[in-house]
């Protein structure tokens, strides 16, 4: 029985070994013509693409030069139009007292609001950003050694500017 089993495994093998390689191995190669690649029509169609292109580079270039001080395409300026030049009478001249300086805005920004609800009531933080970091304060503290918070309602933060003495308002955008 084991030569039987033998046998018959040999044959079969055999068999699925030959139609594996009657698959692989085709014998149409007699048959088969050769692809020929033909060179003229490939020059033909590059020289064709290539006077199409400069053909669209010279429709491209513009044929009038611009004007040099022209318009900012990125700003938007509504001038008035233009009155007869009138005869203004000489300015009085002015006070030599300096204008009253303006603080200039903190570097501050106020990211947000939270709030707490406490038995005492509602306590609120300030969420402030500046100075490259990130600041929470409550009433009374001080952010960068420069300024106090004063006071902090639903959107508005009150600051006051130690180095100024003035007061800051800040409001959620």
């Amino acid at each position: 029985m084991n030569v039987k089993r033998t046998a018959t495994i040999v044959v079969v093998g055999g068999a699925f070994g030959a139609w594996l390689y009657a698959g692989a191995t085709s014998g149409n190669r007699d048959r088969a013509e050769p692809f020929a690649i033909t060179a003229a029509a490939i020059d033909s169609r590059g020289a064709a693409l290539a006077g199409e292109i400069a053909r669209l580079h010279e429709r491209l270039r513009p044929s009038v030069m611009p004007r040099q001080p022209g318009r900012d395409l990125f700003s938007f300026v509504s001038r008035a139009p233009r009155a007869a030049a009138a005869v203004m009478p000489p300015a009085a001249p002015s006070p030599l007292t300096d204008p009253i300086a303006r603080p200039a805005p903190p570097a501050l920004q106020l990211s947000g609001i939270t709030e707490d609800a406490t038995p005492d009531g509602v306590v609120r933080t300030a969420i402030l950003s500046g100075f490259g970091e990130l600041f929470v304060a409550r009433e009374g503290e001080t952010i960068a050694q420069r300024f106090r918070v004063e006071k902090i309602s639903t959107d508005v933060v009150e600051l006051f500017d130690l180095m100024l003495d003035a007061t800051v308002r800040l409001a959620l955008r």
